[in-house]
């Protein structure tokens, strides 16, 4: 038992040593952030720009490109990018190009993402999946066809904003498809790019409060779903299922939701300046020590450990 507690702690000593090792030279690496007006990609772009790196903010708004910049040294540079506009997005591409140069671009941060309240597939239409899946996947796949010869120039590296729900689906809707499609791409990549000297990581945040007014608009985005949805499916369903999932919702963001964004932004700062960056990073401790072990046991106990609780259908035996 000694020698394997020693061999154990061997090991640990040696993974927090290979991972606490940084890079040097930070302060000539070009940095590319999407969605940096509020949330996660406006803490990492303050965050790595603190740190010395040429970092360039993507926001969707002029209004945060400007706050940004207020916050932020002379060497942070943003631009204007909605993620789902392809003729932007290579304009984007072009911008950077010429800023990085023959160095080419050692990172990039997909960040940039929507967000959704869940609810059954049946409450949504194809339109509703569309917006999400444009913004969440597609969006950040357009972003990386056209970055990426400017990474492998620099053997750099790019990180993409998945979720723990890229694990674990919790809800019905969009928003879980396009993590977990995120997490397929980042996989792919990964294995594609490794030949040219290019790491691919994953961060996979738990429930986490980007803004304060998240609950009160995804209370009122589940009402304006609820009312829109067919006579048959009200009659199914019944008004005290809806009721029921939306104070089972706003128990679970309250409970759960942490408003310190660093667990994760740190997770973003070691994946672009480590030497060797883990290949996923959770984020949270929810994450940690309930979703990520949920996602290795059998599914019939996840199933029932993520469905036990949560309100029944009208139409149905109970």
């Amino acid at each position: 038992m000694w020698l394997l507690l020693l061999v154990v702690l061997t090991l640990l000593l040696y993974r927090w040593y290979r991972q606490s090792q940084i890079l040097e030279n930070l302060s000539d690496k070009y940095v590319l952030i999407t969605g940096c007006d509020s949330g996660f990609g406006n803490l990492a772009a303050k965050q790595l720009d603190r740190r010395g790196l040429k970092v360039l903010a993507a926001c969707l708004t002029e209004k945060g490109a400007e706050e940004l910049k207020k916050e932020t040294s002379s060497r942070l540079q943003t631009v204007i990018l909605d993620v789902t506009d392809s003729q932007r997005v290579k304009s984007v591409a072009k911008w950077v190009a010429e800023i990085v140069g023959d160095k080419g671009l050692w990172g990039l941060l997909n960040n940039a993402g929507t967000g959704m309240p869940g609810a059954p597939n049946e409450w949504w239409k194809k339109d509703d999946f569309t917006r999400v899946l444009n913004v969440n996947l597609l969006g950040p796949v357009d972003v990386t066809l056209n970055i990426l010869p400017l990474i492998r120039k620099a053997q750099g590296r790019i990180v993409n904003v998945s979720s723990i729900v890229g694990r674990v689906t919790i809800c019905g809707g969009g928003y879980c498809i396009s993590k977990y499609g995120v997490e397929a791409f980042s996989d792919s990549l990964r294995r594609e790019l490794k030949p040219f000297g290019v790491k691919v990581s994953i961060i996979e945040p738990g429930y986490f409060q980007t803004q304060l007014n998240d609950l009160q608009r995804m209370k009122n985005d589940l009402k304006n779903i609820w009312t829109n949805v067919s006579e048959e499916v009200h009659q199914s369903y019944g008004r005290q299922y809806f009721e029921d999932y939306v104070a089972d919702m706003e128990k679970t963001f309250l409970s759960l939701s942490n408003t310190d964004l660093t667990p994760v932004t740190n997770c973003m700062v070691h994946a672009l300046t480590a030497v060797n960056p883990y290949t996923r990073y959770s984020a949270g401790w929810d994450a940690k020590l309930f979703f990520i072990p949920i996602s290795y046991v059998p599914t019939f106990l996840a199933d029932y450990l993520m469905t036990r609780t949560a309100p029944r259908p009208a139409n149905v035996a109970h």
